[in-house]
């Protein structure tokens, strides 16, 4: 015997042609019913026994349609009706909700909502029997939600390897990439050949690069920023992927790079070989071969 809601879906649902109609105009058309005759079926039957279900369906018609906005409301609902204590269904919470809650969240500009969903759910498990590795899950899938984005301001202040002091929000005169890199990261190496091309080509118009490494072995770093003659300041404290830059920026991969514009914001991100190029020369206002 069919549920009310499957019921109610197939009444629903035209399945009229329209002529000329593409693949996806039909598919569109058909998610866009299917969320109304959901949304009614929710209105009318505020305690239904199958709301997760709907929500669910919800969820999955408005990602299919790629509608972002709604998804972090509507997960929300899911996880407040979720079991959270020992015998709470951690793959559904996390793969089911908190996850494309995250994405969603990022994709759709929702990104303090988010990071409230996080706390929130940390302390809902503060005292499951593996809050530990919820709270590292989340870490995890929230580490985006800190990474900054084209527009953002990005400043920090460290002292280098040299012993020099280091402000960003003091080179508002210089066009800046912040690369989070690491000697023991084999993409990160592949692309050093272009930056320190980029560097050595850009300097002396007003380029410059301040190194993050992630490294755990401060020699390492040093012998390897010696050895490809890198001039360039590195912040450096020896915690690899808990490196406090890292951890502030949302970094959970590298290479990460950030190019910051003479006014402090990110004018582009995760730059790679002749796009490394092309990008400064934009962002130092010069006509060169990168264009060519």
């Amino acid at each position: 015997m069919k549920s009310p809601l499957a019921c109610l879906l197939v009444a629903s649902l035209s399945l009229q042609i329209v002529s000329g109609e593409s693949a996806r105009e039909i598919a569109s058309r058909f998610e866009k019913e299917k969320v109304e005759a959901i949304e009614k079926y929710l209105d009318e039957n505020p305690e239904a026994e199958d709301t997760d279900a709907a929500l669910a369906i919800l969820v999955g018609a408005n990602l299919s349609m790629g509608r972002f906005d709604p998804i972090p409301d509507l997960l929300l609902k899911r996880y407040e009706m979720q079991p959270k204590g020992p015998d709470a269904n951690l793959n559904l919470i996390f793969n089911e909700v908190a996850r494309p809650f995250i994405e969603s969240a990022v994709v759709s500009d929702q990104r303090d909502k988010a990071k409230a969903f996080v706390t929130r759910m940390k302390s809902d498990f503060a005292d499951h029997p593996q809050s530990a590795q919820i709270d590292q899950g989340l870490d995890q899938l929230g580490a985006s939600l800190y990474l900054p984005g084209v527009g953002d301001e990005m400043t920090f202040a460290f002292t280098d390897l040299q012993g020099n002091e280091v402000d960003l929000a003091e080179m508002d005169d210089k066009v800046v990439l912040v690369d989070f890199w690491a000697t023991w990261c084999a993409p990160c190496i592949a692309e050093m050949p272009n930056v320190i091309a980029a560097y050595n080509e850009y300097h002396e118009e007003g380029f410059e690069i301040v190194g993050v490494s992630l490294d755990e072995d401060k020699a390492a770093l040093e012998k390897f920023v010696t050895e490809n003659d890198m001039p360039w300041p590195q912040y450096f404290d020896g915690k690899g992927f808990n490196n406090e830059l890292a951890q502030r920026f949302g970094i959970s991969q590298i290479p990460a790079t950030f190019l910051v514009g003479q006014d402090g914001k990110i004018v582009a991100s995760n730059l790679r070989g002749p796009e490394l190029e092309a990008a400064v020369e934009k962002a130092l206002g010069i006509e060169g071969s990168a264009e060519e």
